[in-house]
């Protein structure tokens, strides 16, 4: 606990630091494939925005457009390396070309979807970018969906923050609830997709 909040102290002199510079970094990495969660910086970025160091707008806004950096960045090395690495490589990982049609297919149909869904869940929001971008998901649908569900994950770590306000030492406890929370929502929204789409392939 004491490692915890020295080190939220660090983020917190390091953002306040580099402002919205820092955000913007840090989330990047958080979206990409590095290791980085985004728990240890949008909330400290919260904190400082209640103590009025900071425009929570422009946190707000720097959170959501460093995700979509790191997003768009493995989108891009999917689409560059990925495919090439799996086709050539793909047999000895047991994922053979069929099955990379098939997860083309897949996407082609619902891969807003998941991007939406991806980005609500733990440790598969970073990757959820790799299999869109291999799947040459469109573009402009991919950057929509990642924003949207970006979007939802940087708000509630940001307010969290923000109305704790001095009791930053429940963070911990609140931010296993968010966890929960948000996997819940990605649940009702797959579920709730599934039958929609279910009901209109039944026409």
């Amino acid at each position: 606990m004491q490692i915890l909040t020295v080190f939220t102290q660090w983020l917190v002199d390091t953002i306040g630091k580099m402002g919205y510079t820092g955000i913007i970094s840090l989330m990047f990495l958080e979206s990409s494939f590095f290791p980085f969660p985004s728990e240890v910086v949008m909330p400290p970025a919260g904190y400082l925005a209640w103590k009025g160091e900071m425009s929570l707008t422009l946190v707000l806004l720097s959170g959501i457009f460093g995700s979509i950096l790191g997003a768009l960045f493995n989108y891009w090395l999917a689409v560059k390396l990925g495919r090439p690495f799996l086709l050539k490589y793909g047999k000895y990982f047991f994922i053979s070309q069929e099955s990379i049609e098939k997860a083309d297919k897949f996407f082609q149909k619902h891969g807003h979807i998941s991007t939406l869904v991806g980005r609500l869940l733990p440790v598969i929001r970073q990757y959820i970018s790799l299999p869109a971008g291999i799947s040459r998901m469109p573009l402009k649908t991919f950057t929509i969906f990642t924003t949207i569900g970006a979007g939802v994950w940087v708000v509630v770590l940001t307010f969290a923050g923000y109305f704790l306000g001095e009791h930053q030492e429940l963070l911990k406890e609140y931010l296993h609830v968010i966890s929960i929370s948000c996997i819940a929502l990605a649940l009702i929204i797959a579920l709730g997709y599934y039958f929609v789409w279910k009901g209109k392939n039944k026409k």
